[in-house]
């Protein structure tokens, strides 16, 4: 909500906004919570003619009301969910990946976030350092955004492998502003994904905590909050006898039950 202003509203004349100005009422939200009747006095201000502003401006500057059966209808008609060709995958992500959403695919080298994150169709493009990821990501984002408007043949998924090559340089020291270029490679995936209905997947490596020892992903608690699923890739004990198997547990998400385990072939 703005400042006070003559015109911002019918019945708002300079005069009134010069005398509400003279008792401190400023801004629009000055105006709505204040006592109308003890302004009227102070004022000299007719108390109905202020019922009638603070009516208009409150209409004008209050958010549209959805309730939930309408958010649960625009998303029913603007979400796709997307196979990942890995069948007890998909059941682990609830049947499988989500436009709209950032999937994290978690794991150490050789642990096989590529394999996992692997689609069919897929156009590869190289980018070796965060300024070459963010330019190709804005190039796309404005790709995708004619193909939804010229009704072509669209991208539905983009797979950023991965995303700890090109932020973790960054990191660490003294380069504060690691945490900023980090934050806004994160905005762009997440507009990316919620603005077109696109599935973002990114694969991250893990680290181990100082503290318990543990294995735990990459890039810190900052970039925790990115992903709106996460599932981590395991080739140790228990992760079965084939080479091509792995266990995999999902550790975030706004769906299902978080560690539950599911054992996976990604086909290597």
């Amino acid at each position: 909500m703005g400042v006070l202003r003559a015109g911002l509203c019918p019945g708002l004349t300079q005069e009134i906004v010069r005398l509400l100005r003279s008792r401190g009422i400023k801004t629009v939200v000055d105006l709505v919570s204040a006592d109308l009747e003890e302004v009227a006095q102070k004022c000299g201000l007719s108390y109905k003619a202020l019922v009638a502003v603070r009516r208009v401006l409150l209409a004008q500057s209050s958010a549209f009301p959805f309730n939930g059966a309408d958010v649960y209808e625009e998303l029913k008609t603007s979400t796709a969910i997307l196979s990942t060709g890995i069948g007890r995958l998909d059941k682990l992500l609830d049947t499988g990946l989500y436009t709209g959403e950032v999937t994290e695919i978690v794991g150490s080298p050789g642990s096989g976030k590529t394999q996992a994150g692997a689609l069919q169709r897929i156009q590869v493009v190289h980018a070796f350092d965060i300024f070459w990821m963010l330019d190709v990501l804005q190039d796309l984002r404005g790709t995708v955004a004619q193909q939804v408007i010229s009704s072509s043949g669209t991208v539905k998924v983009v797979v950023v492998d991965s995303v700890t090559a090109v932020v973790s340089p960054l990191l660490g020291g003294q380069q504060r502003e690691g945490l900023a270029l980090m934050m806004q490679l994160a905005r762009e995936l997440k507009t990316l994904a919620r603005e077109l209905s696109v599935a973002v997947v990114v694969t991250n490596h893990v680290t181990r905590d100082r503290d318990s020892g543990r294995l735990k992903p990459a890039l810190g608690r900052s970039w925790s909050f990115v992903p709106s699923t996460r599932i981590l890739l395991n080739v140790g004990e228990g992760a079965g006898t084939s080479g091509s198997e792995r266990m995999v547990c999902l550790t975030k998400s706004s769906r299902q039950p978080t560690g539950i385990q599911e054992m996976i072939d990604i086909g290597i």
